[in-house]
């Protein structure tokens, strides 16, 4: 039943249960027999309205609604207005809404044993009402909780900065990395009927106590990798030199397509035979 139409059957009720026991009272009152069941019906009306308005309920654009019947899960409800649910039902508000919260910045060993200063930004929805309501005491702080510690499992799992060969970094594969944390995040708060939409790193730094060390470090190698590129370009022009040099003795005449000297008078280009007999 639609609940506008159980909501006008509600406040009609009322209207003739009121007129049934007021009637019956002019009826006592004037040594009229009363009737029974007139008054029986105004009763009945009376205890349906408050049924009926028990059962009343209005769900937002965004929420639901998980319904029990004793303890007894019925299903949840999805559509949005006023509605007629079963009576007698406790009914609990669910937001399916996309939320995100940012973790506490934690302090974390990398895989390298340096302490970062790491923290996260999880949106996530709820995907499952039933799994949210009846898996977990509060999935709010579940997932807040079980994101904390994927972050931290990720963080110590890749070094902050000068990862080997095929490597990835908190600083330099920050797209990969939060990826990797989506994943585990994902499948931590799955058992609560939750689905993360999207993980990104919003605060990465070493920690206080080592961040002027590592700087100092991060100084030296930018040092290095300058010079390195010097020498590779002061290499790269000497192997160009080296092959313009190659190019020109290649395209000059060879000794056996000059003409051959005079071996008489050692200067002139003719054949000896045509020159001197």
């Amino acid at each position: 039943m639609s609940g506008a139409l159980a909501l006008l059957l509600a406040v009609a009720l009322p209207a003739l249960g009121i007129w049934g026991i007021v009637r019956a009272a002019l009826q006592d009152d004037v040594g009229e027999p009363v009737n029974v069941w007139l008054t029986g019906a105004s009763v009945l009306a009376m205890l349906v309205m408050l049924l009926i308005l028990s059962s009343l309920t209005v769900v937002s654009l965004g929420d639901t609604l998980v319904t029990q019947f004793f303890g007894r899960y019925l299903g949840t409800i999805r559509k949005q207005g006023l509605l007629l649910t079963v009576p007698l039902t406790t009914k609990k508000k669910v937001s399916v809404k996309v939320r995100n919260f940012e973790t506490n910045e934690l302090k974390v060993n990398d895989a390298d044993g340096n302490p970062v200063n790491i923290a996260a930004i999880v949106v996530w929805q709820v995907a499952d009402t039933a799994k949210s309501v009846f898996a977990v005491e509060a999935y709010e702080n579940f997932v807040t909780v079980q994101a904390e510690s994927a972050l931290r499992h990720v963080a110590s799992s890749h070094p902050y900065d000068f990862a080997d060969p095929g490597e990835e970094s908190l600083r330099g594969s920050t797209d990969l990395v939060s990826r990797e944390l989506s994943e585990e995040v994902a499948a931590r708060i799955a058992i609560a009927g939750l689905e993360v939409v999207e993980t990104r790193i919003s605060s990465l730094a070493y920690a206080p106590e080592i961040a002027h060390a590592m700087l100092q470090r991060q100084q030296a190698s930018a040092v290095l990798s300058a010079r390195s590129k010097i020498v590779e370009g002061a290499v790269g022009m000497a192997e160009q030199a080296l092959a313009g040099s190659r190019r020109t003795t290649s395209s000059r005449p060879t000794t056996s397509a000059r003409r051959p000297w005079c071996p008489t008078c050692s200067w002139c280009c003719v054949p000896t035979p045509a020159r001197h007999r």
